[in-house]
């Protein structure tokens, strides 16, 4: 069972890293992707997964937030970055239409000056769009067939987008949104839509805590000890075992960032 979204350098993991790290091991967590944001948190990633060999693997690249301090010599850094074994994937990059924190057109810019990268590296991107399907698929579309493979994170889109998706042959990330009653509706109808082998599960920890975990826990901190909640409310809504859920996107995973 593998986390592919944890931010395991964020700040809210300062004082128990490992045992956060050791706690997922023990609630059947086999491995994780350290996710990287921005030039400083790709490094932080990258150096952090070689902490946990075999088991913690990382991205590199620059979330739409951060696209509006991007530079040409950034993208130089991340080709650097990408040679290291631990470094799997291209992002998390994409577009953000939510909250704006860097102007739309520098966003787009930077999402296709990654996945360029990406296609000339041959390494699969792993992205974010929220609120931007439209011209976040425009942007992609031409690059497809020039990528090894393609994940969308954290899916949070409507029909149609889960449809265009699945059509282009991307893989699916589900969080624990689609434990959540309020906002994950959606979600939970069309997680039955996604096949097998494109399918996979993460916690995006320490965000997006499954708000129907019981007891609830203490702090509203998520971590990857709680993948096998997610599992089990994916596996309940695809009317498919959990053992079954959990071999099908262990071995997407393996298969899309081509871990050994």
């Amino acid at each position: 069972m593998i986390d592919i979204g944890v931010n395991l350098t964020s700040t809210r993991f300062d004082k128990d890293r490992d045992a956060v790290v050791a706690s997922a091991q023990q609630a059947g967590v086999t491995g994780m992707l350290l996710t990287g944001t921005n030039l400083e948190e790709s490094q932080a990633v990258a150096d952090l997964a070689i902490h946990y060999p075999a088991f913690a693997y990382a991205t590199a690249g620059v979330h739409p937030h951060d696209a509006k301090s991007v530079d040409p010599a950034d993208l130089t850094v991340i080709r650097q970055l990408a040679q290291r074994a631990e470094v799997v994937a291209i992002g998390e990059c994409g577009l953000d239409f939510n909250r704006d924190f860097s102007p739309r057109p520098q966003q787009e810019a930077v999402f296709d000056a990654q996945l360029a990268l990406a296609a000339e590296l041959s390494m699969p991107v792993f992205m974010h769009c929220r609120d931007a399907h439209d011209r976040w698929f425009a942007i992609l579309r031409p690059w497809l067939d020039k990528l090894p493979a393609a994940v969308l994170h954290c899916f949070t889109g409507d029909d149609r987008a889960l449809r265009e998706c699945l059509d282009a042959g991307l893989y699916i990330g589900v969080t624990g949104w689609v434990c959540d009653e309020r906002r994950g509706q959606a979600l939970q109808q069309q997680v039955s839509w996604i096949p097998d082998d494109r399918l996979m599960i993460e916690t995006d920890a320490p965000y997006l805590q499954p708000r129907d975990i019981r007891p609830r826990p203490k702090s509203s901190r998520n971590e990857p000890k709680y993948l096998p909640h997610i599992a089990q409310t994916v596996a309940r809504l695809r009317q498919q075992s959990v053992e079954h859920v959990i071999d099908c996107t262990t071995k997407n995973t393996l298969r899309c960032f081509s871990i050994q």
